[in-house]
């Protein structure tokens, strides 16, 4: 057919030529339709596409490793560094926002709360949720992994893990020298010697959030014309902050796209597979934590939780996507405050804490962590009682406290644990092959809890949630 078209006069080729020419411009313009249609669509629903496509897009590379005998990295280089610089820059671009976000976002909590009867039950009953959710989570994990017990293998395979996690090098510097003393570093984090210095590194935001707590709280104790200039100031400045906040969450799908397939093209399914039990462990411990514990709270409250779920899940899937609570607080807290309803006296005090403190998915995760390794020197002939077993609940619920709102910096708390139970530090390294997938998957988890938390605490209030959108712009007015 193209040896004639060849040789056919051009005349005659011309209206084949237009055929073919329209036919792809068809192809382009149903393309571009469609990518209309999916930016019409609600963010949630574009970031849950992204992130399929992003599993699909890391299979299809695994396969085609395979076929052509390279390994996935060699395979895909060009794309794995394109992915890794977009990613990069919208991981960057949520950080950049998190201090600029929170500082006015509390102080304009603050002031409001400052000058309330109720402030003192409002901050009460945010303290006892964290506590009760993140105890709940650790026995929850504990439960799990003494029922499936997947550290239980032969000793032969329990010698060569152990062996195996000697080598593990890549994280000794992150925990190297920390003991349980460490925890109360907690505090004295709390209280940076240097402001400035604390809001520039997002690990020490339990710093930034303490300060801008206590500077909210006295602009509430200023004479009223004081008080009216401060409030003026930082509400301007946090419309200006929420609109870039806006505009950022708008690359989120291109974002979480770029941040997920590095990891399945990295990880692919087989290294799941050497410690899969555990893998399964975890993810049911924390599959019953966020759909039965939580929605159980939330229905107490009279609370919808697939409606919660659904104007969460924004901030679930950057959650999971940047494995970082306080690099999706503005994610977060857009989607508490507009979707949810939450007034943001309260979510502005909650959400920020929440990000730093509560931590029910690293709590549950260490706890799961450390028990299984204690299960494999069980098998070597270590024993670990019930005695041992209520301290690392104990120090998992503590330490998560402690832990900073960033990717695998649950490693340094497991570290200390481990340490405190009489476990050999280089241990941990036996879970690092999946820590990455499981850091992602606590993540969301941590997040959940923090706007359930929110969500509760602003019913307890007598707040009406979940309202249609007409109707909360018309009470905002």
């Amino acid at each position: 057919m193209s040896s004639r078209l060849t040789i056919l006069p051009l005349q005659k080729n011309a209206n084949l030529t237009i055929f073919y020419i329209l036919y792809d411009l068809k192809n382009v313009i149903n393309g571009g339709v469609t990518m209309i249609r999916i930016m019409k669509l609600k963010i949630h629903w574009q970031i849950l596409i992204a992130l399929f496509l992003a599993i699909l897009a890391g299979m299809i590379i695994h396969v085609g490793a395979n076929i052509t005998g390279h390994t996935p990295d060699q395979f895909s280089a060009p794309f794995m560094a394109s992915c890794k610089f977009i990613g990069q820059l919208f991981f960057n671009a949520l950080k950049m926002i998190v201090v600029p976000l929170i500082v006015p976002s509390i102080i304009c909590g603050m002031m409001g709360l400052g000058a309330d009867k109720h402030f003192k039950r409002l901050g009460l009953k945010t303290l006892t949720y964290y506590l009760s959710t993140g105890l709940i989570a650790v026995i929850t994990g504990l439960l799990i992994v003494n029922l499936i017990q997947p550290g239980h293998v032969d000793k032969n395979t329990a010698e060569a893990i152990l062996d195996q996690a000697q080598d593990a090098d890549t994280f000794l510097h992150k925990v190297e020298g920390k003991t349980g003393r460490d925890f109360l570093s907690i505090f004295i984090r709390m209280i940076p010697p240097n402001v400035l210095d604390a809001a520039t590194n997002n690990g020490q935001l339990l710093g930034v959030i303490f300060f801008s707590l206590l500077f909210g709280f006295f602009i509430s104790r200023l004479p009223e014309r004081y008080q009216n200039i401060q409030k003026e100031f930082w509400e301007s400045i946090l419309r200006v902050v929420t609109l870039l906040t806006d505009f950022i969450i708008k690359f989120a799908p291109i974002g979480v796209f770029a941040l997920i397939s590095p990891v399945i093209i990295e990880t692919g399914i087989s290294a799941v597979r050497p410690l899969l039990l555990f893998f399964i462990t975890v993810l049911l411990a924390l599959g019953i934590h966020s759909f039965v514990t939580l929605p159980l709270l939330l229905k107490l409250f009279r609370l919808s939780p697939s409606k919660h779920y659904r104007a969460t899940a924004p901030a679930l899937l950057t959650a999971f996507s940047t494995a970082s609570s306080a690099s999706t607080l503005p994610v977060t807290l857009e989607a508490v405050e507009k979707e949810v309803g939450v007034p943001k006296r309260i979510s502005s005090f909650t959400l920020p804490l929440g990000a730093t403190v509560n931590m029910d998915g690293t709590a549950l995760y260490e706890c799961v962590v450390v028990i299984f390794i204690a299960q494999f020197y069980g098998v070597l002939g270590s024993t670990i009682s019930l005695a041992t077993q209520l301290t690392v609940v104990l120090l998992a619920l503590l330490t998560s406290v402690g832990v900073a709102g960033i990717p695998s910096a649950s490693l340094v708390a497991i570290a200390i644990i481990l340490g405190a139970v009489g476990l050999p530090v280089e241990a941990v390294g036996i879970v690092l092959v999946v820590d990455r997938i499981l850091d992602m998957c606590r993540t969301s988890v941590n997040v959940l809890s923090d706007t359930c938390g929110a969500a509760i605490i602003a019913k307890s209030e007598g707040e009406d949630l979940y309202m249609e959108e007409k109707s909360r712009k018309k009470n905002a007015k």
